[in-house]
């Protein structure tokens, strides 16, 4: 291997693949290559200093449980990869419906949510009953709807975006599998690090160059050194391919077209702890306001943690995120006090605040698709000259935007090499 147990790339001509990017794409394709191909060496190149890219899992103390900073569901349940890949690990499913699914515990405490639910529903008709070119979600509001802000705001939550930036198109070829959706109680985060934990992985490794001239190999340029490989399949998010912080050379401008028309969209979560849990329902959810796109949407006491869970997107998150942490706070107590009361906010106080748009190796949350550029995602996914591929939630048709969708293109990826590679 090239690759020593200090981290330093000494050598070229040793391995012969390498994987870019240790998040859910990568580790799923460095775990089928190792399983199909055991004759293979890999290496898997990550340049932040952990394993997991945006499926991320803290603890901040005793009794708060684990707590999914990224990516906390999985969609699709019964269907989705990870949930068996949990179990094999010995993990705990926790299968409690989520508050979206049927018997999902919704705290109401708004008259408005029941015209305001209905509103949505209409719009969704909408898009699923619409034909012809592509256009902008927000173009399938009603003129002066009455709960227009409510759909704006789900509309982010869903997008990362806004309904003004994203396709119908997308949106309608979205399907992350049947229902319902579950949690892992150790967390997310934890299956998907623990998952590639028998791969080679050099953390704080950024690949700055990939150099496709040659016939018989690739070049990669890292910032610890150089490697030569036969292939390589690169996982990493859009962002960081549209702003071209990976050098191709040749370069393929119709990737960095494809992942610029492909942009994450962000979606920021905030933890507060709550000084007298029993005084809270347990395992419910709230919406902050239905009059307004600027709100967030409220997990209280997820898996029966002593804590309250909000989340932000689109442009709330942005501004919530230049902010910092005690912005976002007083951002959330505000609304928890107007739907639960003013003595709620004696009871909470800030564990943390995630900042996705400012990971300079991630740069957001999860794609969207500007309109006509839904099928730009198969575009991404394309392998070029069947030495360079590419996997990730955004290279998914159906499955954009979820951990499993990034392991289903991460397998996809691996299997078309193995297909080509002597």
């Amino acid at each position: 291997m090239a690759v020593r147990s200090g981290g330093t790339i000494v050598t070229e001509n040793e391995v012969d693949v390498a994987i870019i990017g240790a998040g859910a794409a990568g580790i799923a394709a460095g775990r089928h290559l190792m399983a199909a191909r055991p004759d293979l060496s890999l290496v898997v190149l990550e340049a932040s200093a952990r394993i997991g890219g945006r499926a991320r899992t803290e603890h901040f103390g005793a009794g708060l449980g684990a707590l999914d900073v990224g990516c906390g569901w999985l969609h699709g349940a019964r269907t989705n990869a990870w949930t068996a890949i949990a179990r094999q690990l010995g993990l705990t499913i926790d299968d409690t419906r989520a508050p979206w699914d049927e018997g999902g515990r919704k705290l109401e405490t708004n008259a408005d949510a029941r015209p305001a639910i209905r509103a949505l529903e209409a719009f969704f008709e909408r898009i699923s009953s619409h034909e012809g070119e592509d256009a902008a979600l927000s173009n399938l509001l009603p003129a002066d709807g009455r709960w227009n802000e409510y759909v704006h705001a789900v509309g982010g939550f869903i997008t990362g975006a806004g309904l003004d930036r994203s396709s119908v198109v997308d949106l309608q070829r979205y399907e992350p599998g049947p229902g319902p959706d579950w949690r892992v109680r150790e967390g997310y985060g934890t299956v998907v690090s623990a998952y590639g934990g028998p791969l080679s992985i050099e953390l704080q490794t950024a690949v700055e160059r990939i150099d496709h001239r040659a016939a018989d190999h690739v070049g990669i340029s890292t910032s610890k050194g150089h490697l030569r490989v036969k292939a390589v399949i690169v996982t990493v998010a859009t962002n960081v391919l549209a702003n071209e912080r990976i050098a191709f050379f040749p370069p393929l401008p119709e990737k960095i077209d494809a992942a610029s028309r492909l942009p994450l969209g962000l979606a920021n979560k905030l933890f507060m702890k709550v000084g007298r849990p029993d005084a809270l329902p347990l395992d419910s959810h709230l919406l902050g306001s239905y009059r307004e796109r600027r709100t967030g949407a409220y997990q209280i006491r997820p898996l029966g943690n002593p804590v309250v869970e909000g989340y932000y997107a689109g442009d709330l998150a942005h501004d919530l995120e230049h902010g910092g942490p005690k912005e976002a706070f007083q951002f959330g107590l505000t609304e928890l006090k107007r739907a639960l009361g003013s003595d709620i906010g004696r009871q909470l106080s800030l564990i943390c605040f995630s900042a996705w748009g400012s990971d300079p190796h991630i740069g957001g949350s999860y794609s969207y698709a500007s309109p006509g550029a839904s099928d730009l995602r198969r575009t991404l996914a394309t392998p070029h000259d069947n030495r360079i591929f590419f996997a990730g939630e955004a290279c998914s048709t159906g499955r954009y935007s979820t951990a499993h969708g990034a392991y289903d293109t991460g397998v996809m990826a691996a299997q078309e090499l193995v297909k080509t590679i002597a």
